[in-house]
């Protein structure tokens, strides 16, 4: 059974960091493009960052861009999203998500990825 969990959410001032992680059980995900997505209340899931199964690349948002880092380790089946700067739009559940193949023609969009984890919820009080 594939598995991702995200954890490091949680309350934080406005300019402050947090960390986010996805760990992936249940295959090996040293493989795979990986991305992170969020929802606020009453607004669609929006592409946050996604990076290469290498590592290689990595993508996004206009608004997270600067402020966000994605990585990921492939020995540890894990992949991070350290947010700096944090504004209290960032509000959101975050959740990460992983792609199976090595391909990742279209990191901006929600359905390009295979699998996801339960989310993790990030406030930012201002």
């Amino acid at each position: 059974q594939v598995q991702l969990v995200e954890s490091g959410g949680g309350l934080v001032q406005a300019g402050g960091s947090l960390r986010l992680s996805c760990a992936a059980s249940g295959r090996p995900f040293g493989n795979s493009p990986m991305g992170w997505f969020r929802q606020a209340p009453g607004k669609e899931r929006e592409f946050v960052a996604a990076i290469s199964w290498s590592g290689g690349s990595t993508y996004y948002a206009d608004s997270v861009k600067g402020r966000f880092t994605i990585s990921k380790d492939n020995a540890k089946n894990t992949a991070y999203l350290q947010m700096n700067s944090l504004k209290p739009e960032d509000t959101a559940v975050y959740y990460c998500a992983a792609k199976r193949g090595l391909s990742l023609p279209r990191p901006r969009a929600w359905d390009e990825y295979d699998y996801w984890g339960q989310g993790t919820q990030v406030t930012v009080s201002s």
